[in-house]
């Protein structure tokens, strides 16, 4: 990442406790989403938030997150585990990279496993909030 305009380096406890916020929001998205309770993990975005799903159009802003995450849910998703693997921070700004799986529920009665990777892009406003999420499948459709 580029350095802070101030050109100080970021301290190590800072960027600890950026490793931890991050990490730890991520486990209350995905446990929210598990729970069925759309509009939690859809308040963890910024109010101009994006969510982009794969094959569907993005959703900007947190009812439209929270309604296309309730969509997925009554779809089939379910059991969302996400893997925190690289978080960069510069200032008030940090980028999660990751992996997940979850399992799709088909309308046959039959699941089938899901994986991919995703990216996140965080704001701290005071507190750190979601301005982006992406992800996409490893498995070929």
């Amino acid at each position: 990442m580029y350095p802070r305009s101030s050109g100080s380096a970021p301290s190590v406890n800072s960027w600890l406790e950026v490793q931890s916020a991050v990490r730890g929001l991520t486990q209350d998205f995905s446990t929210a989403f598990n729970t069925g309770n759309y509009d939690q993990a859809a308040a963890l975005f910024t109010a101009d938030g994006v969510l982009m799903a794969p094959q569907r159009e993005a959703a900007q802003g947190q009812k439209a997150i929270e309604l296309m995450l309730r969509r997925l849910g009554e779809s089939g998703y379910q059991n969302l585990r996400m893997e925190t693997i690289r978080v960069e921070e510069s200032g008030d700004m940090a980028l999660e990279i990751g992996r997940y799986t979850a399992a799709i529920q088909q309308a046959n009665g039959t699941t089938v496993a899901e994986r991919g990777k995703y990216v996140q892009a965080w704001r701290r406003l005071g507190i750190w909030r979601m301005t982006a999420n992406c992800w996409n499948s490893d498995l070929p459709r």
